[in-house]
């Protein structure tokens, strides 16, 4: 019997996992490795960081999926891997030997300096496995603020995630305490908002920002908290009191202490087959798998992913040729504007309105329902 190894319950894991549960295979038994049951699904988190829905609804069921699908749920983090000897070593010590493993683990960020006494409060926005941790620790800060007075929440990241996040987090910021003066902020790295997305769907995004009051500021790169706000990157000040991280992803630390193939920011380089460069039977998907055009980090990959890898691994436990998954061209992106509107992004076209908002919640209510039992 092949022992397939799942490290995480990202996206395309949720698919792997479908997959196996509708087909059943007696020659192979597959053990997730992952630090929650619950996993959340990107794509609704805006709309939970907004208030609109509960982190519950944003979540799949793993250990329901792993139960339909025959497969052993283990609540722990891996901390080491020996791809020679085939074993992952747990965070609580157990070895877990395998004979093919997929790596499903998202990505995390590299985190700003931080120097002085009176630095504005933090909240990183990845990894996604532990932000309700951190937005909960923020709207508890935030609850203790005093009446009235002025809050400059400045986010740093001028792609997709970064301005939707900002907008939906001041939402419900001024939606919690609607006596205080919120002020937004965003800073780009780039000369433009989303970086590869149509002039149409960035001018809408531009539009949606300013009603949100938030001012953007393009090629400035955050660098450092400082005493009162964010250094940049050219040793200007930009006075804040809530700071929003979403640059910067990088994979997570412990796969730079492995033989594992890594591009410089610590993702693992893949092939066509999402196999890893040089490692049979190793394979990942989702932000932490490196292909060759690079692909944005964004959680519709790993959903596209999803499907190929479930047949793929298959075929690797069964020694059977692998075949290639082709990136998509293009892909629809729905951006959550924190003000019962979104905009849809598909290359060159975009569109903007308040039953965009509501396509893109049944969207996601329906990816997650797929994954969950009934009732859940």
């Amino acid at each position: 019997m092949k022992q397939l190894l799942l490290i995480g319950a990202g996206h395309a894991h949720a698919f792997v996992l479908e997959a196996f549960a509708k087909r059943l295979d007696p020659n192979i038994a597959i053990t997730v490795v992952s630090d929650s049951a619950l996993a959340a699904y990107s794509g609704s988190v805006p709309t939970w960081l907004a208030g609109e829905c509960t982190l519950r609804e944003t979540q799949i069921d793993v250990a329901a999926l792993c139960q339909r699908a025959n497969a052993r749920l283990l609540l722990s983090s891996v901390r080491h891997i020996d791809t020679l000897s085939r074993y992952v070593t747990l965070a609580n010590s157990d070895r877990i030997d395998f004979d093919i493993a997929s790596f499903n683990i998202g990505s995390t960020l590299v985190p700003p300096q931080q120097h002085g006494e009176r630095l504005p409060k933090l909240m990183a926005m990845r990894p996604l496995s532990s932000l309700h941790e951190r937005w909960q620790a923020l709207q508890a800060h935030v609850q203790h603020l005093p009446s009235g007075g002025v809050q400059r929440v400045v986010g740093i990241g001028g792609g997709a995630a970064g301005c939707e996040t900002l907008m939906s987090v001041m939402a419900q910021l001024r939606h919690q305490r609607a006596d205080i003066d919120w002020q937004g902020h965003l800073l780009s790295a780039s000369d433009r908002l989303l970086p590869g997305a149509g002039r149409l769907p960035r001018g809408l995004t531009q539009r949606a920002l300013s009603r949100a009051g938030i001012s953007v500021h393009t090629q400035i790169r955050g660098a450092a908290l400082v005493d009162g706000g964010v250094l940049t990157h050219c040793n200007m000040l930009i006075r804040a009191d809530i700071v929003l991280w979403a640059t910067g992803a990088v994979g997570h630390r412990w796969l730079a202490e492995s033989a594992l193939p890594l591009d410089k920011y610590n993702f693992i380089r893949v092939n066509n087959t999402l196999e890893a460069s040089d490692q049979p039977g190793i394979f990942a998907a989702g932000d932490c798998a490196a292909l060759t055009p690079a692909l944005p980090n964004a959680g519709v990959y790993a959903v596209r992913m999803g499907p190929h890898l479930a047949e793929n691994l298959r075929r690797a436990c069964h020694d059977e040729p692998l075949t290639d998954w082709q990136a998509p061209k293009r892909v629809l992106a729905l951006i959550g504007t924190g003000d019962g509107r979104a905009i849809a992004s598909y290359g060159h076209a975009g569109i903007s309105g308040r039953w965009v908002w509501k396509w893109k919640k049944r969207i996601d209510a329906r990816f997650i329902a797929r994954f969950n039992p009934p009732n859940k």
